[in-house]
């Protein structure tokens, strides 16, 4: 699949890039995609949830109430579940959530997801380019002139360009990523990914594996 290489200012440059089938033409898998964005989300999770339970409440052990006879539920101490202000029952304890997800599924994933991109036509192709200093108004006049503006955006840069990042961060829905960095979840919750040529070239090195 061939796509025009454009400049920051929208213009077509007159280059055309293609786009490697192994990445960006393969039938997309949906299970694996699910699997991935799966486990992205799962590592985000902090897991410090935590609530008291009954050995864990400060009170009194004695035994508040005869064990039969009462007419109600068996409770023993004041820290019992049944007492407003009592332990929780089965309450969450402090877990990682992270699970292991096979190398393969995973390139997979990223490959599929790529691929949704490559049929929507919803990979910009960009020439290199920094920013000379880190201003929001070159952000927003970029994106404006790649037709992209409102658009959950996904930059895709080669390394870190500390301007480029300080020039987007404060748009709403665009955030910017290594080549290297890329992964599933990000790739499809961006409505448009604008690549520059030498992170489609490392894309191509990193992926085609």
């Amino acid at each position: 699949m061939e796509v025009s290489v454009l400049n920051i200012k929208g213009e077509d440059t007159g280059k055309k890039v293609v786009l490697n089938d192994a990445i960006f033409g393969i039938e997309p898998n949906d299970h694996c995609i699910y699997l991935a964005v799966n486990q992205y989300l799962a590592a985000q999770r902090q897991g410090t949830h935590k609530s008291k339970e009954r050995s864990e409440i400060a009170g009194s052990t004695r035994k508040l109430i005869r064990q039969k006879g009462g007419g109600g539920a068996r409770r023993g101490d004041i820290k019992s579940p049944v007492l407003r202000g009592g332990g929780r029952v089965f309450g969450p304890r402090p877990r990682d959530y992270w699970f292991k997800l096979n190398k393969k599924v995973k390139a997979l994933a990223r490959k599929s997801a790529l691929s949704y991109k490559a049929q929507q036509n919803a990979i910009i192709v960009v020439e290199d380019f920094d920013f000379e200093a880190p201003k929001t108004k070159d952000g927003v006049a970029m994106l404006n002139n790649l037709k992209v503006e409102g658009k959950k955006t996904l930059i895709v840069l080669p390394e870190v360009k500390k301007n480029v990042n300080l020039s987007v961060r404060n748009i709403q829905r665009v955030d910017v990523m290594t080549a290297s960095a890329l992964n599933t979840y990000k790739v499809m919750n961006a409505n448009v990914l604008v690549v520059t040529e030498n992170a489609l070239k490392l894309v191509d090195e990193t992926f085609n594996k």
